[in-house]
C-alpha cells in the first residue's frame, strides 16, 4: 500500500486505551474492523473465526468473526494476517487449528466475492534444529507421532481424510494416509523450537491494537472472573493511535524476511510522543548438522527495554506475567534490589500453568518450567526480602476442583497478561512473558509507554482489578503498596473463599518446587 494513502498522524495523539480481559478488548477490536477504511495488517498466534461477536455494532453484521471477516472484505478493506503455525508433532492440535482457520479465511474471501483482497500466511518459525538434536529427541518425537497416527487410524475414513487436510505437517511424516496411517520408517522429523507469539493488528496505518490476547472463545472472560476456573483468562491489551502504528505495520510486513535470514532487522523504532514499538526476533543459528536446538537471537528489544527500565526504577516495580522463568532477568532484579534499599516489587502470577492446572500435564516441558520459575522466585526473594510480594489470584467462591486447578479452595483466575510498570516513569505492555523463550526466541511485539499520566492510569487500573472495591490509598502508594498487598493476601488465605475480599492470595511456591524438575541438557529458553 503506498505510504501516501495512509492518513497523516495528528500532532497530538489520543490517550492510550487500556483494555483488561477480552470483555473489554474484543468489542474494541470488532469496532476497529468495522471502521477500517482501506487496510488491516495483523499477526496473531490464534485468530479463531468461530469466536462470537460481542459488540452491538458487530452483532448487526452477524454472529461470529467469520461473518465480520466477510463483511470487512466486502467493504473493500484489504486484509493481511500472519497466523502462527506449530510444530506438527509437539503441538498437533494447534497445528490443525491453524490450518482450519486458514480454510475459514479462504472461505470468507470466496463468500465476499471476486473483489476480496485477502492474504493469510500460516507461518512456522524458520529456526529448525540440526540433525543431531533431532536424533537425540527422535525416540520421544516418534512416540508422539505414533500417538497421532493411532488417533487417525481410529477415525472413520472421511474424518481421517478431513483431519489430514487440516494437518499437512503431520501428513508429510506418514505413509498409507488413506487407510492405516503410520510414521515413515526411517524419517527423522524436523524440530521447530520457536514460534510466533505476537498479537497485534494495525488499521489504516494509524491505529494499533497490541498486547497479550489472541482471538478465541476459550480466552473470553470478564473483569469479574465469574466463570469456571478453566475458563478464566486475565489479559491486557492496548489500543493506540499515532505514528507508532506505522512502526508496527513495518514490522508485520517485514519480520518473516528477518527470521528467514534474507533481511536485516534495521534500527530500533524511535520514541513516538511517549510510545515506542519493541520486538523479539530470532533466526536459524547457522546451517551445520551440529547446531543445537536454540535459534540465534536477532532482535531482543523487549529484554533490553525491561533491563533498562529495571535499572531506572527507584521505588516500585509492578509485574503481571504468565511465566517468570528467566534467571538472567531475576538476577538483574535482585541486584538492583540489593543496590537500592527503597526498591520494592509486586509480581502477579497464575497459581499454576494452564496445562498443569487444567490438563494434568506432567511432561518434561511443564516440569522444567516450574523448576525454573521456582528458582527465579528464590533469586528474587534473596534480593528483595520482605520488599517483594508474589501473589496468585482466585475467585472468591468455593470449588470442587482439586490439585493445582484450585488455590486455597477457590477456582483460579488464570493470569495471561504481560505487563511491567516501573514507578510512574515507564511501562511495557507486550506479548512477551518473562521467560527466555519470549525474550530471545519467539516472535514477540510490544510497546513502551513513558508518559507519566498514562503510566499512572495503567498501573491504577491493573492494581484496582485485583483489589476489593474501595481499597485505600496504601494499596496504590509506591512505598506502602507491598505491605498492604501482603496483608490483604494473608488475611484472604485464612478465610473461606466466599468471605475473601478481592482476588489476591499468596503465590504457592512450594507446589511449584515440588512439581518442578531440572533437565540439564535443555536450554532454559525451551520453556
Amino acid at each position: 500500500m503506498p505510504q501516501a494513502a495512509i492518513h497523516r498522524h495528528p500532532a497530538v495523539r489520543p490517550p492510550v486505551e487500556v483494555l483488561v480481559t477480552a470483555a473489554e478488548a474484543y468489542p474494541v477490536l470488532e469496532r476497529a474492523f468495522l471502521t477500517a477504511e482501506r487496510e488491516i495488517v495483523a499477526g496473531f498466534r490464534v485468530f479463531d473465526l468461530k469466536t462470537k461477536l460481542r459488540s452491538a455494532e458487530a452483532r448487526a453484521v452477524g454472529a461470529t468473526w467469520f461473518d465480520l471477516m466477510i463483511h470487512t472484505l466486502r467493504r473493500g478493506v484489504a486484509v493481511r494476517i500472519v497466523l502462527s503455525d506449530f510444530d506438527p508433532v509437539a503441538r498437533p492440535r494447534l497445528h490443525r487449528a491453524t490450518w482450519r482457520t486458514v480454510r475459514m479465511f479462504w472461505a470468507a474471501a470466496e463468500m465476499a466475492g471476486p473483489g476480496a483482497s485477502l492474504v493469510v500466511v500460516p507461518s512456522m518459525h524458520s529456526a529448525v534444529a540440526g540433525i543431531w538434536p533431532r536424533l537425540l529427541f527422535w525416540p520421544v518425537v516418534r512416540t508422539r507421532l505414533g500417538r497421532v497416527a493411532g488417533w487417525l487410524r481410529r477415525q472413520v475414513k472421511a474424518h481421517r481424510l478431513s483431519a489430514l487436510r487440516e494437518m499437512p505437517g503431520v501428513g508429510r511424516m506418514l505413509v498409507a494416509k488413506d487407510a492405516m496411517p503410520r510414521p515413515r520408517l526411517f524419517h527423522v522429523p524436523p524440530l521447530y523450537p520457536a514460534t510466533h507469539h505476537q498479537k497485534l493488528a494495525v488499521f489504516d496505518g494509524r491505529r494499533l491494537y497490541i498486547g497479550g490476547l489472541d482471538l478465541d472463545e476459550r480466552f473470553y472472560d470478564t473483569p469479574e472472573h465469574r466463570q469456571a476456573g478453566h475458563d478464566t483468562w486475565h489479559d491486557v491489551q492496548l489500543m493506540l493511535e499515532g505514528p507508532i502504528a506505522s512502526d508496527a505495520r513495518a514490522h508485520l510486513l517485514g519480520f518473516l524476511d528477518i527470521i528467514a535470514g534474507v533481511a536485516e532487522p534495521g534500527n530500533p523504532a524511535p520514541d513516538r510522543a511517549g510510545l515506542r514499538f519493541i520486538r523479539t526476533l530470532s533466526r536459524r543459528r547457522g546451517r551445520g548438522a551440529w547446531r543445537f536446538i536454540s535459534p540465534e537471537p536477532a532482535v531482543a528489544e523487549i529484554e533490553a527495554a525491561q533491563r533498562d527500565a529495571i535499572g531506572r526504577a527507584e521505588r516500585l516495580i509492578y509485574v503481571e506475567t504468565q511465566y517468570f522463568r528467566d534467571r538472567r532477568l531475576a538476577r538483574c532484579l535482585a541486584e538492583e534490589a540489593r543496590r537500592k534499599p527503597e526498591l520494592r516489587m509486586i509480581l502477579i502470577l497464575p497459581a499454576a500453568p494452564d496445562d498443569v492446572a487444567f490438563e494434568g500435564s506432567t511432561g518434561l516441558d511443564a516440569r522444567l518450567g516450574e523448576f525454573l520459575q521456582a528458582k527465579c522466585l528464590r533469586i528474587l526473594r534473596r534480593g528483595f526480602g520482605r520488599r517483594l510480594f508474589v501473589g496468585g489470584a482466585a475467585q472468591p467462591r468455593r470449588t470442587q476442583a482439586t490439585g493445582r486447578a484450585q488455590l486455597r479452595g477457590a477456582p483460579l483466575v488464570y493470569i495471561h497478561a504481560k505487563v511491567s510498570i516501573f514507578d510512574d516513569r515507564s511501562a511495557i505492555v507486550s506479548s512477551a512473558n518473562m521467560n527466555g523463550r519470549s525474550l530471545r526466541w519467539d516472535t514477540e511485539a510490544g510497546v513502551v509507554l513513558t508518559r507519566t499520566d498514562e503510566v499512572l492510569r495503567l498501573r491504577h487500573k491493573l492494581m484496582a482489578h485485583w483489589l476489593p472495591k474501595g481499597a485505600g490509598a496504601d494499596f496504590f502508594d509506591l512505598g506502602r503498596a507491598v505491605p498492604a498487598w501482603w496483608g490483604l493476601a494473608s488475611r484472604n488465605s485464612k478465610l473461606p473463599p466466599d468471605r475473601r475480599r478481592g482476588f489476591l492470595l499468596p503465590y504457592d511456591l512450594k507446589s511449584a518446587e515440588d512439581f518442578g524438575r531440572a533437565f540439564p541438557l535443555l536450554p532454559d529458553e525451551m520453556v
